[in-house]
């Protein structure tokens, strides 16, 4: 009885740490898209002036710099958790935190690497359906549909949040054990990006995949307006 108390607090605290952690990385913590272009371009060697031109591109040079994205995730994540498993239990909160951002902002730089922006409502909208398909949640189109996203973000963070906490309570318990809480913190933390990396590119290349070939059947006519960049000069 005990057991399931403790089991169920801690369930909570950390499902409240995550939706602080999710709200924050929605609010704040987001990845540059001009600035990305330019890394894709000159680290990646993607030869595009704009994410509209990753459509031009094999399926198999996107799918390296994904991989590549999500690899660059998990190490930073593992670092991140062997520091502050290095505190055990107690650091579990700021470590999820911060393990937060860092997945969001490997979600978001899937969703660049496959020609999906984030710049409009709708699009900010779509973002966060991926990171529920990532954390294994089915989200309803329905409910975009209905609401505006200030109000359909917070609610699906909530349900990211919910199933998330499950999971990590059941996982991060070794964390109580002293000296080898920094190995597993790591090991956690580096397998939790890589999971939900996963996932989330799974999630946008197929939709990549899907507007390739409603292309290819569609009339000649001018590209989509969500996935060209803004215009200048």
């Amino acid at each position: 009885m005990a057991d399931a108390e403790s089991k169920s607090w801690l369930r909570l605290r950390v499902e409240k740490t995550l939706i602080k952690g999710l709200t924050r990385a929605y609010s704040t913590v987001q990845v540059d898209p001009g600035k990305f272009l330019l890394q894709l371009r000159s680290a990646y060697r993607l030869p595009i002036s704009g994410y509209h031109g990753v459509y031009s591109l094999e399926m198999s040079e996107l799918d390296v710099v994904a991989d590549d994205l999500i690899r660059s995730g998990m190490r930073l994540a593992a670092l991140e958790g062997a520091g502050f498993g290095l505190g055990g239990l107690i650091t579990i909160f700021p470590d999820l935190g911060i393990l937060s951002a860092i997945t969001m902002r490997t979600i978001q730089k899937l969703s660049l690497v496959y020609g999906f922006q984030f710049s409009t409502d709708h699009e900010i909208a779509e973002l966060w359906i991926a990171a529920a398909s990532a954390a294994g949640v089915d989200i309803s189109r329905e409910l975009l549909e209905k609401e505006v996203v200030n109000k359909f973000v917070p609610r699906v963070i909530q349900r990211i949040a919910a199933r998330a906490s499950a999971e990590v309570v059941e996982k991060w318990a070794g964390r109580v054990i002293p000296f080898v809480s920094s190995a597993i913190g790591a090991g956690l933390n580096y397998w939790f990006v890589r999971a939900w990396g996963e996932r989330a590119k799974t999630h946008f290349r197929q939709r990549h995949l899907q507007l390739r070939e409603r292309d290819q059947h569609a009339a000649p006519g001018p590209p989509e307006p969500q996935i060209l960049p803004a215009q200048t000069g």
